[in-house]
């Protein structure tokens, strides 16, 4: 499956990504690591876990896309890996939910790679998924990411105190959200208007 706009595609992460993916992300440590996910101080008796290999990365998420719980994408811009996507958490039943976390090489960012990758992504998830809700949690002090998400509409929900533990430390998220009823046009076709200057949807703070 290839979700694609333009000079933005998003495909699986595969295996075969290792060496061009280690080697954006080696180059954007510094750029990165402030937002990036770190594992807490394993608790008295337990064995700490460490930072996981590629190869067990890949493996994880393709075990958690079989049970139907993630969507993991690589993204692509002008046919060259910049980035990665994950749908995560996704909940059935009476919700029918996810959120969203991802990262870009920073010789890309200011260019629409990231706005253009989440707009496919939703529309993928309401569209074809059947997702009722999708959400993004951002680091109030992550200026670029939270554009990226008002650029894109998505409402500003609250804050969630020390909600996940990034760069050492338990850090505050603001909670963004959008449900298939605020895009009945796709969010997709928002961002074209947006990134056009033609942009009529309500403002939704």
């Amino acid at each position: 499956m290839v979700l694609a706009e333009g000079d933005v595609s998003l495909r699986p992460v595969r295996l075969r990504d290792h060496r061009e993916w280690r080697e954006v992300n080696l180059r954007n440590r510094d750029w990165l690591r402030p937002w990036e996910a770190t594992v807490p101080p394993a608790p008295p008796g337990r064995i700490p876990t460490g930072r996981p290999t590629f190869r067990q990365m890949v493996r994880h998420l393709r075990a958690e896309a079989s049970a139907g719980r993630m969507l993991p994408f690589a993204v692509h811009y002008q046919d060259r890996l910049v980035g990665q996507l994950t749908v995560a958490g996704i909940t059935w039943g009476s919700m029918c939910s996810a959120h969203i976390g991802y990262w870009v090489d920073e010789a890309v960012a200011g260019r629409g790679v990231t706005p253009t990758a989440v707009a496919l992504t939703v529309d993928h998830c309401f569209r074809s998924v059947g997702l009722h809700r999708v959400e993004i949690c951002i680091r109030p002090e992550n200026t670029p990411s939270r554009r990226v998400v008002e650029k894109l509409g998505f409402r500003e929900e609250g804050m969630r105190p020390r909600y996940l533990h990034i760069d050492g430390a338990w850090r505050d998220h603001l909670v963004y959200a959008l449900t298939v009823e605020e895009v009945p046009d796709g969010l997709l076709t928002r961002w074209r208007q947006t990134r056009a200057g033609t942009d009529t949807a309500p403002e939704m703070r």
